[in-house]
């Protein structure tokens, strides 16, 4: 928490009603070492879950202690990525527990124009029997006018029970075009 607060000049998001009888599935754009970080903030004061993020191994075994914020690991192209991906499903059995995945798998820039989906995520959602709530995140970090960046993180909460990976890319995708829309059009 402190992290962020000395980082940003000021961190923006929106409330969104969380069901506090289902896990919380967070789908989020990945572009930075602040991902993590800014969802985790705002897990501590809005979501009020038990934190739990998928991150590749290689970085896992670089940043110690990301451990100690609920980070657990996925090994892409070894036999291991099937455990990770069950791990996660079990997690979201749990209505306290939050996992946060970064479906794009890598760094990409903040302002790209398609949010493209690696796989793992259609395995989660089958295997977690669909008992978790979705939320969608798109970020953006802009400086404006200060010296410090602002970060402006656009949730969505999605109603309907959703486990179709298709629909979850599509949705997500005009969640993050709406977000990008809005963070385009803010005047300060």
């Amino acid at each position: 928490m402190r992290i962020v607060k000395r980082a940003f000049h000021e961190v923006r998001f929106n409330a969104i009603n969380i069901s506090p009888d289902r896990s919380v599935l967070l789908l989020a754009n990945h572009f930075s070492w602040w991902d993590g970080f800014l969802m985790y903030y705002i897990n501590q004061i809005l979501l009020k879950k038990r934190f739990h993020v998928m991150v590749i191994e290689q970085t896992v075994q670089k940043i110690g202690f990301f451990k100690y914020m609920g980070a657990f690991s996925v090994s892409k192209g070894s036999r291991d990525i099937i455990d990770s991906l069950n791990y996660a499903a079990d997690l979201l059995k749990d209505p306290d527990n939050l996992v946060l995945i970064f479906p794009q798998g890598k760094l990409f820039s903040n302002f790209i124009d398609e949010v493209k989906f690696e796989k793992g995520l259609k395995r989660i959602t089958e295997q977690s029997k669909n008992d978790y709530q979705l939320i969608m995140a798109a970020t953006f970090i802009e400086n404006f006018k200060h010296k410090k960046p602002t970060a402006s993180v656009y949730l969505k909460a999605v109603e309907e029970k959703m486990n179709d990976l298709p629909a979850i890319k599509q949705g997500y995708q005009q969640h993050y075009n709406s977000s990008k829309l809005r963070q385009t059009e803010i005047v300060i």
